[in-house]
C-alpha cells in the first residue's frame, strides 16, 4: 500500500533512531536526519487526504490514514501519512517507527510521548509542531483502540 509503514516496510527502528541521536549533538543535524525520514516516507494517495484523515490540533496540515493488518503477533495497524510542511512529514515518519512494530494492544498503553521525548527534539520544537506531535500519537492510539 502507497504511503504506508508496516513493520517489513520498515528498515530503522526508533531504538536505532534514538542510538543515532545520541550520537548526533548538533540539532541542525538532527534537524537534517528528521527531515530526511520524511522525504523517504511513501507517498500518500491524494484521495486519502480527506476531512476524516486530517488531523486536528497540528499547526501545518497533516493527514494519517490507518487500517488494521494481521502478523504472527496480532493486529496491528498499517499507517499511512503525509504533511504540507517537509519537517512535519519527518515528525510523521518518526511517530510511524514508534508504532509500526507494534500490535494495536500494545499503541495502546505504548508511552510514545515518553519516546519522543528520548530523541531530544521536543525542547527544539515549537510548542504548536510539539503539540502536533502530541495530536498524531493521540489520533494513532484512538484508531488503536477502535481496531
Amino acid at each position: 500500500m502507497a504511503g504506508s509503514l508496516s513493520p517489513p516496510l520498515m528498515q530503522q527502528s526508533i531504538a536505532d533512531l534514538v542510538a543515532d541521536f545520541e550520537l548526533i549533538d548538533d540539532w541542525e543535524d538532527r534537524y537534517r536526519h528528521v527531515i530526511e525520514l520524511g522525504r523517504a516516507l511513501p507517498m500518500m494517495d491524494e484521495a486519502l487526504k480527506t476531512a476524516a484523515t486530517k488531523v486536528s490540533g497540528c499547526a501545518s496540515q497533516v493527514w494519517i490514514y490507518s487500517t488494521v493488518g494481521e502478523s504472527p503477533k496480532g493486529k496491528h495497524l498499517l499507517l499511512q501519512g503525509d504533511s504540507d510542511a517537509i519537517i512535519v512529514k519527518g515528525l510523521i515518519a518518526v511517530v510511524f517507527m514508534m508504532f509500526a512494530p507494534l500490535t494495536v494492544q500494545e499503541i495502546v498503553s505504548y508511552d510514545a510521548l515518553g519516546k519522543f521525548a528520548q530523541l531530544g527534539l521536543k525542547e527544539h520544537l515549537t510548542p504548536q509542531r510539539s503539540n502536533g506531535v502530541a495530536s498524531m500519537i493521540k489520533r494513532i492510539k484512538a484508531d488503536a483502540a477502535a481496531a
